[in-house]
């Protein structure tokens, strides 16, 4: 991929992001989006790929139309998009690591660059648990393929759909748990403070 293609498609990928977010017309969306990234120059991720993305193909099957112009922008990034990790094995364990990661469009190392939004993608395989964590940044998920059952504090586990919009208040210790099916969900990260690391909740 050329590197004039390479910018257009990730400056391309968050304006589709903006416009479906700005759809959703909720309310808790409204500081994000007025802090959104400007035009800025793109930056080259440091491309690296994770077990997790076999699961590319089935996400986009499941993906509702509303959503498609997002997850084939998204996939069609592919080699140039830099796929991460937030836990070492010894936290987490090694099959949770074959199918979990993420990849972030703007903030701080993504191809947008962004001082205090982070916007990227999650991605859990079926039958997945992301433990108990917590971080400083306020955080919201819209899952865009896939359902799962997301636990906020200590309240009752409940499936949500994509299109929820879902809210982690800063430091509120929260939790997803896939189904059959693997989840591909944008995040969002408010802060003043994006290079923080999540934190595992000592009782995971």
């Amino acid at each position: 991929m050329n590197r004039k293609r390479e910018v257009s498609l990730g400056r391309d990928l968050l304006d589709r992001i903006h416009a479906l977010l700005k759809s959703l017309r909720a309310p808790r969306l409204d500081p994000f989006l007025a802090e959104w990234p400007g035009e800025a120059p793109s930056r080259r991720a440091s491309p690296s790929s994770l077990p997790v993305l076999k699961y590319e193909s089935v996400l986009k099957s499941q993906t509702p139309p509303w959503a498609w112009n997002i997850t084939n922008e998204l996939f069609r990034l592919g080699p140039s998009l830099h796929w991460g990790q937030s836990y070492p094995a010894s936290a987490v364990g090694a099959q949770f690591l074959e199918n979990y990661g993420w990849t972030e469009v703007a903030g701080l190392h993504g191809p947008i660059p962004s001082d205090h939004i982070a916007i990227g993608f999650l991605m859990l395989g079926p039958a997945t648990l992301y433990p108990r964590h917590r971080h400083e940044a306020e955080e919201i998920y819209v899952p865009v393929s896939g359902t799962a059952a997301w636990q906020r504090g200590d309240g009752i586990w409940r499936d949500e759909p994509p299109g929820a919009v879902i809210v982690h208040e800063r430091n509120e210790p929260h939790a997803m748990q896939t189904a059959s099916a693997p989840l591909l969900a944008l995040y969002l990260w408010r802060s003043a403070r994006l290079d923080q690391k999540s934190r595992l909740d000592p009782t995971s």
